[in-house]
């Protein structure tokens, strides 16, 4: 469970991060950077579609800053992953609620 989100500061089981990461269901990937760091495109998360989550919630930002390319979306359609994507205050809310009632996935941009 995702226990606080404050601009730059997530913490999911008692670990407080304070840089970009992935939450998959075996591990978590941080410090998580993309290729271009406020567009997603499909390769940043290459783990994820491996994973093949049946849920993938994407948290955009404090501000909903990071743009999600037309590519991620398809991507997960073709793989029949569901994407939630919103602002990361509201994306941590959804992961919480969705935990443990599937195989999820999370990938959150914790800054702007």
């Amino acid at each position: 469970m995702i226990e606080h989100y404050s601009f730059g500061r997530l913490t999911f089981q008692g670990q407080t991060y304070s840089s970009d990461l992935i939450i998959l269901p075996q591990k978590i990937i941080h410090p998580w950077w993309r290729q271009s760091g406020h567009k997603l495109v499909a390769a940043d998360i290459e783990a994820v579609w491996i994973e093949q989550p049946e849920t993938l919630v994407i948290g955009t930002g404090f501000f909903g800053l990071m743009k999600v390319s037309p590519e991620v979306i398809d991507r997960a359609a073709e793989l029949n992953i569901r994407l939630v994507i919103e602002k990361t205050s509201r994306a941590v809310k959804t992961f919480n609620s969705l935990l443990g009632h599937q195989k999820l996935a999370g990938a959150f941009h914790l800054t702007c």
